[in-house]
């Protein structure tokens, strides 16, 4: 679990040190791309906590807050990055259309496991042992096929029904770790 808070806790510091500074003088569609980020971290800042055992676990605040990130993920994001639109007041890099293909992977990436958090959400937390079969696949699947080791960057991530079979907390992390992974190569602080 000390590896999905810490894992948690980057993401969400990038999150809010982005949305911090973010939307001064935007306006267009960087300030819609801005907007989308601020929707998707305000959905983590509600999803965190209760993935992390803080607050109580709810599956349909989680599927909510789930499909609330995927609306903003996978093409619907990639849209948001046509070429020239970086530089201040965006935080993108120029690498988001020096490797458009990678942009593009981690972006759907985040919508598959949105998607597929919102298929968990009834399978509760596996550190808690709340969830249907908690025990059932295991720290390998929290940290194998999903994690931004290069499976998932390769294609080789976990599908729909893969993902529905796991806990909520080991999809979130999975989430969280592409936003991550994103957030690295892809945003300036």
């Amino acid at each position: 679990m000390n590896i999905l808070k810490m894992t948690t806790g980057v993401a969400l510091v990038s999150l809010f040190a982005a949305a911090a500074l973010a939307h001064g003088g935007a306006t267009g569609i960087v300030k819609e791309r801005m907007d989308g980020m601020s929707a998707m971290k305000d959905s983590m800042k509600v999803l965190t906590p209760m993935m992390q055992g803080k607050t109580p676990y709810n599956a349909q605040t989680v599927r909510s807050e789930a499909k609330k990130i995927g609306l903003h993920a996978g093409e619907s994001m990639t849209k948001l990055f046509p070429e020239g639109t970086d530089g201040k007041p965006s935080e993108a890099k120029p690498e988001i259309w020096q490797d458009w293909g990678s942009f593009a992977e981690l972006a759907r990436q985040l919508e598959t496991y949105s998607e597929g958090l919102v298929l968990a959400a009834d399978n509760g937390l596996m550190a808690s042992g709340s969830g249907k079969d908690s025990g059932m696949m295991g720290n390998a699947t929290m940290m194998g096929a999903g994690s931004m080791t290069g499976a998932d960057m390769m294609g080789g991530g976990p599908d729909q029904a893969q993902l529905s079979e796991m806990p909520a907390d080991g999809v979130f992390m999975m989430l969280s770790q592409t936003c991550s992974a994103c957030h690295t190569r892809f945003r300036s602080e």
